[in-house]
């Protein structure tokens, strides 16, 4: 099955992009060192970590049928079973696509990332991420095309994020975009399905990404950190203006309008069915519990920015902890010790 490179043409994005040099290598950003060092460490091969021989059902429950939107509705008794199982199909097809687009982003992000930050410890780090990045391609890829057999292209609103961020010339704004936004969403998608898969297979490939989204994002708020604090307020409100139209794209990217089209089901009925499902805001719930405090701890809260957020329903979630690099990585190994002392 080769329909992602068949049905997806190569697409060239013509992007401004500064080259920065840094001649000086004395080490002055120690969390950034401890970050690398980390990076290092922790390096996996999703060649030899999974067990890809497992056999996958893709119309089996990989996920709970909790998770689809329109579960325990009328929507969903209207279904047969025939209909139930093609439905877990393109469901899980459509979210685990977007996974796999959305890496691909990340990686010619992070690439760009290392081209343009200024800092010799943010370029080091930046490579490993690079390879993480590439390392996440790979085993969404295959899990797609070996155990689904089935693609979707890229969902619109994930497109236009992605684009805006390879488009700006400025590295600020490409860690704000990716490392905050985008790896913020990660953690929250990949969380959801890491703690509720029933197939061993998702579940530790999704678990083996999270190790690595969470020094993502402690990357991202380390480094803007150092950066923000000397914005002008014109620098600032640019900055708080695209933060939010980010939220609005990804609060908006879980309306999976093609999964319905495929089913020949009413779009906008299920998009609104869906939109005020348990799992919906369970999801929103964990994408700005992650987002929200960061974005605050940048400085990029403001009352202007905090109208905004109340009018999303996010404003709420600005009490949270921020991403600290020593907090993200030890959760996100504590978790997975416990999810491989399940499995054993």
């Amino acid at each position: 099955m080769d329909r992602l490179r068949a049905d997806t043409p190569l697409e060239t994005l013509r992007v401004p992009q500064d080259v920065t040099y840094n001649w000086e290598y004395d080490s002055t950003r120690a969390q950034l060192e401890r970050l690398y060092a980390h990076a290092k460490r922790d390096q996996w091969d999703g060649a030899e970590r999974l067990d890809w021989s497992h056999d996958v059902d893709p119309r089996s429950e990989l996920v709970p049928d909790a998770s689809i939107g329109i579960w325990g509705t009328p929507l969903w008794d209207k279904l047969t079973k025939s209909e139930i199982e093609k439905l877990r199909h393109e469901s899980i097809t459509w979210q685990l696509c977007q996974f796999l687009h959305g890496e691909q982003g990340a990686l010619l992000a992070s690439a760009q990332i290392v081209d343009s930050v200024p800092w010799y410890e943010a370029k080091m780090y930046g490579a490993t991420q690079v390879m993480d990045e590439a390392r996440h391609v790979e085993v969404y890829r295959r899990f797609v095309q070996e155990k689904l057999e089935h693609d979707y292209p890229v969902n619109p609103n994930l497109k236009a994020l992605l684009d805006q961020i390879l488009s700006d010339s400025r590295w600020d704004m490409k860690f704000l975009g990716m490392q905050i936004i985008v790896e913020g969403l990660a953690l929250a998608a990949f969380g959801t399905i890491r703690d509720s898969a029933n197939d061993p297979l998702l579940r530790n490939l999704t678990a083996a990404v999270m190790e690595d989204e969470s020094r993502h994002v402690a990357y991202g708020v380390i480094s803007l950190r150092e950066f923000t604090k000397d914005l002008t307020e014109a620098e600032r409100m640019e900055r708080e203006d695209f933060v939010y139209e980010a939220c609005v794209l990804m609060r908006d990217r879980i309306l999976n309008h093609e999964v319905w089209e495929a089913m020949g089901m009413p779009v906008e009925e299920c998009v609104a069915v869906s939109m005020d499902s348990p799992f919906a805001k369970e999801y929103r719930r964990r994408l700005f519990k992650k987002i929200v405090p960061n974005v605050k701890s940048l400085g990029l809260l403001s009352d202007r920015q905090r109208a905004r957020f109340a009018d999303l329903g996010i404003l709420e979630y600005e009490g949270g902890t921020s991403s600290d690099i020593d907090q993200a990585i030890e959760e996100e190994k504590r978790r997975q010790a416990g999810i491989e002392r399940a499995a054993a």
